[in-house]
């Protein structure tokens, strides 16, 4: 009896020994991924799949993709998706981008498909783009005419991913900028807004001649003016604005000769004042210059009366020609 619960014991030992053994196996290796690859036709062996959770790669993120890419009969080997998965790329994406350039009859190698995911472009957009144009739409551009008159344009650009170029080509924002360019150039030699206004279809025509698609990852189709209309009249409002540039530049002369004038007249006030301060002064000394003069016998008692009687007949004289020129100026009298 005891013989026999021990052998009972060690066959459930052995039992959940296996069931784990099992689990981990089961766990470690996709069985059933490889049971989906090999129903597909897609030969990949089950050490292929062990290799991969040894270096650390999902094995559905290779097998799915594999297994489209077969059934498109686009041979790629697995250690290139593999690698590419490594590099941190799409391997899923990149699969979709060349079934789809397949379909359409588009040369795409795996590696610049690689090379355009793991630039940080979306493949499969460029696959698209490449297949159905797309149409960006330029912000309101702004240009002035030689007249004068601004004019507000929105364009419409149809382009068409140039595969090629996809890699280290120009984005949307450069074809957008260049388009812009070229209208703010285009209208610019326009000699009048009204020639803009007529034939819209020139700037298209003018645009497309400067090859602004160069070094972009784009190829342009067209460029559509989608809407012209006027906006203000710049020149006028630079001529005012020079115009009142100018008054302040003379007012502000006229305030600087104003002042010249005002400082130069008080200079000539203090002058008179200085003049007449030495006046005064020499005035008082007359009176001591003849004390002494008297004294000194210099000058007679007669002397200093004719003196006198000449200052008395000047003043006379003085006062009477005032009441000359006072009597002139009365209203009436010639």
């Amino acid at each position: 009896m005891y013989l026999f619960n021990l052998g009972n014991t060690v066959m459930i030992m052995v039992a959940l020994a296996v069931f784990f053994i099992l689990m981990i196996f089961f766990r470690f290796v996709p069985v059933g991924l490889w049971i989906s690859a090999i129903s597909a036709g897609v030969k990949v062996s089950i050490f292929s799949l062990i290799g991969m959770r040894l270096r650390r790669v999902r094995p559905h993120s290779i097998v799915g993709p594999l297994i489209k890419i077969s059934k498109a009969n686009i041979p790629i080997p697995i250690n290139q998706l593999e690698a590419h998965y490594l590099s941190g790329g799409r391997v899923n994406a990149v699969v979709d981008a060349m079934i789809a350039a397949h379909r359409a009859n588009l040369e795409l190698p795996f590696e610049r498909a690689a090379a355009i995911d793991l630039a940080g472009r979306d493949v499969f957009e460029a696959v698209s783009m490449s297949v159905t144009p797309k149409v960006i739409q330029t912000p309101e551009i702004s240009a002035m005419a030689i007249n004068g008159i601004e004019v507000i344009a929105k364009a419409k650009i149809t382009v068409r991913t140039n595969i090629q170029r996809l890699v280290g080509g120009a984005g949307e924002d450069t074809i957008v900028a260049r388009v812009g360019e070229g209208i703010v150039t285009t209208v610019g030699s326009s000699e009048t807004h009204f020639a803009v206004l007529e034939s819209p279809d020139l700037i298209s025509k003018k645009v497309l001649e400067k090859g602004l698609d160069v070094g972009t990852a784009f190829e342009i189709l067209s460029i559509d003016i989608a809407d012209v209309s006027v906006g203000r009249n710049i020149g006028a409002h630079l001529q005012i604005e020079q115009a009142d540039a100018d008054l302040k530049i003379a007012q502000a002369k006229a305030e600087e000769r104003r002042a010249l004038a005002v400082a130069h007249e008080q200079e000539m006030r203090a002058k008179v004042e200085e003049m007449k301060a030495k006046v005064v002064g020499a005035e008082a000394e007359v009176p001591m210059a003849l004390s002494e003069a008297l004294r000194s016998g210099n000058m007679g008692y007669m002397d200093y009366l004719n003196m006198q009687n000449k200052r008395a007949d000047t003043t006379m004289r003085e006062n009477i020609g005032n009441m000359q020129i006072d009597v002139s100026a009365k209203p009436g009298n010639k």
